[in-house]
């Protein structure tokens, strides 16, 4: 695909792709989201993290060598925990904030477990509806779901999501 034809499927400029090309210019979520689409890939692939050392690349992620994932969820940032998407499955370092709240349930082809490092969050499965905390766990399996953070407190967790979705 050229840049041109990359730029007519983003309904943008070719001056505009050029300058995201070469660095000049910021790319939007939104825009990312779709670049990742066209080119069939995870959004987290489009985003090029600080260089690792060659010893350490692939094995270890410092914590300021995280690849954010961007806000998908208002409320919700995500940085990918993961040394890389190769595996079966990914880890992401998911921070919710206060007073926030998915809109709608969330569907995935996935199974998943989440552990609360702080904080508390609602979750909600169908009708069931649960409150975790520091220390606790909870799992997803190919189910809708809804999560709140409606206390004044930030709610971070960690995610292992099986198979990779970013």
């Amino acid at each position: 695909m050229t840049l041109a034809q990359l730029a007519e499927a983003m309904g943008r400029s070719l001056g505009w792709m050029s300058q995201v090309e070469r660095d000049v210019s910021r790319i939007s979520a939104e825009d990312l989201a779709k670049l990742a689409q066209i080119l069939d890939v995870a959004p987290s692939l489009l985003i090029q993290p600080k260089a690792e050392t060659p010893r350490e690349e692939g094995r270890i992620v410092r914590a300021d060598r995280r690849r954010s994932l961007g806000h998908r969820h208002d409320g919700l940032i995500e940085a990918l925990i993961s040394p890389d998407l190769t595996d079966s499955f990914e880890i992401v370092h998911s921070t919710f904030l206060p007073g926030k709240a998915l809109p709608e349930p969330v569907h995935r082809e996935t199974q998943e477990v989440g552990f609360m490092l702080s904080g508390r969050l609602d979750l909600s499965f169908g009708d069931q509806k649960f409150t975790v905390g520091p220390g606790d766990s909870f799992r997803i399996r190919n189910e809708p779901y809804l999560w709140a953070n409606p206390y004044r407190e930030t709610a971070v967790a960690l995610w292992v999501i099986s198979p990779p979705i970013y």
